[in-house]
């Protein structure tokens, strides 16, 4: 599988949205990251349905859409009915996670599942099975521009390790201090799709540097 980046629009100029959405639909990214935050599970909020919304009418790649929130069973059919390609809710935050897998897929969207830099990767031995995805963090959630937490690595060498036999087509995802000083080793390990924030919309070239990112 070749590996897929992920510009996160969260890093985007919220000002000039639909120049940022038009440059990632012209470049060489395959999906768009859309990062959900209500305050409560992570210490910031970032955006909900009419972003959602929004970027859905501009772009042409599909949504990926990160929900960092308490209790997302409560709205995973609006993000869905939103324009949501994939959902990934976070293992901590959901009691059921089970069933709020099934409700995703139901939903006629990839399902994933995040887990934090601190959480364990023994956690999804019972549901890697179901996914589409899993989402290592390599950054505590809620900010971007934090530094790259080294144990990712290991961690994504064992979600790999684990889906080998039951889902050898999983999506190993990574959030956070993604740039091209780590994307090969990240590669190595295991990792397959990389959400990629500041360091495109921080680089002079954007379309660039996200050229640069596919081709590692």
């Amino acid at each position: 599988m070749n590996h897929l980046i992920a510009p996160s629009i969260l890093a985007a100029d919220f000002a000039n949205l639909q120049r940022d959405i038009e440059m990632i639909n012209n470049s060489e990214a395959d999906w768009f990251h859309v990062d959900v935050m209500d305050g409560m599970f992570v210490p910031n909020i970032s955006f909900g349905f009419p972003i959602v919304k929004a970027t859905k009418q501009h772009a042409t790649k599909p949504l990926d859409v990160h929900l960092m929130i308490v209790d997302p069973d409560r709205y995973l059919k609006d993000f869905a009915e939103a324009g949501a390609d994939s959902i990934t809710v976070h293992f901590e935050a959901c009691p059921h996670l089970h069933r709020t897998v099934q409700v995703i897929k139901q939903l006629g969207c990839r399902a994933g599942v995040a887990i934090n830099p601190a959480t364990p990767t023994a956690m999804l031995k019972d549901i890697i099975a179901d996914l589409d995805m899993v989402l290592v963090m390599s950054v505590n959630p809620g900010f971007g521009g934090q530094k790259f937490i080294e144990h990712t690595y290991t961690k994504i060498a064992e979600v790999k390790a684990m889906s080998a036999n039951s889902n050898p087509n999983l999506y190993i995802e990574v959030d956070g201090g993604v740039s091209n000083q780590n994307i090969a080793k990240l590669i190595e390990a295991g990792a397959n799709v990389f959400v990629a924030g500041n360091s495109v919309f921080s680089a002079a070239d954007q379309s660039a540097e996200i050229a640069q990112l596919k081709r590692s």
